[in-house]
């Protein structure tokens, strides 16, 4: 299967639908989007046919979309990938603390998104940058890329993630921080819990104890910005060096926060590809005695 290229059977239930609504049912593609496909060097046709928006379909016909081949306009500079997985549709992998995502102002050309622009291009390979979660610079841990449009509707209800931290104090076995997470006053990155803030719920779980802190695993309802520290930091519990929410730099000088696992359904075989990472071996250095 080639990068862009989908094949979807029309079944009983899709009998006498648009292409239109097909195609917006099946992946979430837009009519804006058909017509981004059919004039950029893409096609969407059943057998020899090309098929337009309103066509009708009819039970067990099977239609091809092929997607314009695309260009990444990153900066492609060479660096090392810990891939967990790599296929047509995915690259998964494990981003190192001290790497940004993508390109902002003071990081042009040390980000995982160069790294990925230089990898397409040494095998010849050519998508758009795309990444579902977008972990902070110094948080380390999977970050899931999918190498087309329709890959990226079909993959981003699916997530699930799991991350591990280590806290300051020593919480409660298990709990639920369900609250409010707004911008705080006069900072364009810190966030703070707020009445008027987005509805924002986390769950985390005991693991371990000792030397006053506690690794924590975490699952998170909602995905706001820098949830997992300004929550822990609310119920009186910061992260281990993440001193922007009141945690101590004793014993590093980034937050102790790694998204662990992650769990999503394939597109192509609907079924569960799940991936996992080593904890980082200092934050079961903190909880040592």
């Amino acid at each position: 299967m080639a990068i862009g290229f989908y094949e979807f059977l029309v079944g009983e239930e899709d009998d006498n639908l648009s292409l239109r609504h097909f195609l917006r049912r099946r992946c979430g593609l837009s009519a804006r989007s058909m017509t981004v496909i059919k004039y950029s060097g893409g096609s969407i046709t059943c057998g020899t046919r090309e098929l337009r928006a309103h066509d009708i379909l009819r039970h067990g016909e099977l239609i091809s979309v092929r997607l314009p081949r695309e260009s990444c306009e990153i900066e492609p500079v060479k660096g090392d990938l810990d891939i967990l997985y790599e296929d047509e549709r995915l690259l998964i992998v494990n981003k190192p603390s001290a790497m940004p995502v993508h390109p902002t102002k003071r990081h042009q050309l040390d980000t995982l998104a160069n790294i990925v622009s230089f990898y397409q291009k040494s095998r010849g390979e050519s998508y758009t940058f795309r990444a579902l979660n977008r972990l902070d610079k110094d948080t380390s841990g999977c970050v899931v890329m999918v190498k087309d449009r329709i890959a990226y509707a079909l993959i981003q209800p699916t997530v699930d993630k799991r991350y591990i931290a280590v806290c300051e104090g020593y919480t409660a076995r298990n709990g639920v921080i369900d609250v409010p997470i707004a911008l705080a006053p006069d900072s364009i990155i810190k966030r703070c819990v707020s009445p008027d803030g987005a509805e924002a719920v986390t769950h985390y779980e005991a693991l371990a104890q000792g030397n006053g802190h506690t690794m924590l695993r975490l699952r998170l309802e909602t995905g706001r910005t820098h949830q997992i520290r300004c929550h822990m930091s609310h119920i009186g519990h910061p992260l281990a060096g993440d001193d922007l929410y009141g945690g101590s730099l004793r014993f590093l000088d980034r937050q102790a926060l790694h998204c662990r696992d992650v769990e999503l359904i394939h597109p192509d075989t609907r079924e569960k590809l799940s991936l996992t990472t080593e904890i980082p071996a200092i934050f079961h250095a903190i909880i040592s005695p």
